[in-house]
C-alpha cells in the first residue's frame, strides 16, 4: 500500500512539474493534481486499453508512434473531466504527455534509488 501512495504522489508531482513546463497545460493546486492523478490512472486502466485495441492497425503501421496520440487523447480527456486540471488543446496534451512521461520516469527512478 505505501508503494501505491508514493506512486500517486509522484504522479501528482509530475503533473505539477509538467504544468509548469508546458503552455496550455495548467493545474490550479496540488489537490487538483492529486485528483487528476487518480482520474488519469483510472482512464489509463479503463479507456486507454480500449483505445489501443481500436487503433491497433494504425499503431502497427506507425511502428507504435500512434501511442503518443492515444496518450494525448487520454490526458486531454482527463483534463476535460477533472476540475482544476486544464489542457487547452491537442498539442498541449501531446507535448504534455511526452513531458509527463519523462518527468514521472525520472522521479520514479530517483525514488527507487533512494528507497
Amino acid at each position: 500500500m505505501p508503494h501505491f501512495l508514493l506512486t500517486w504522489l509522484l504522479t501528482a508531482l509530475a503533473l505539477v512539474v509538467t504544468a509548469n513546463l508546458v503552455p496550455g497545460f495548467a493545474i490550479t493546486s496540488f489537490v487538483a493534481a492529486l485528483v487528476a492523478a487518480v482520474v488519469l490512472g483510472l482512464l489509463n486502466a479503463i479507456v486507454k486499453p480500449i483505445l489501443v485495441l481500436l487503433t491497433l492497425p494504425i499503431t502497427f503501421l506507425t511502428l507504435g508512434l500512434f501511442l503518443f496520440v492515444v496518450n494525448a487523447l487520454t490526458i486531454w480527456l482527463a483534463g476535460s473531466i477533472t476540475p482544476g486540471f486544464v489542457v487547452s488543446g491537442f498539442l498541449p496534451a501531446l507535448l504534455g504527455s511526452i513531458i509527463l512521461t519523462i518527468v514521472a520516469s525520472v522521479l520514479n527512478f530517483v525514488v527507487d534509488r533512494v528507497f
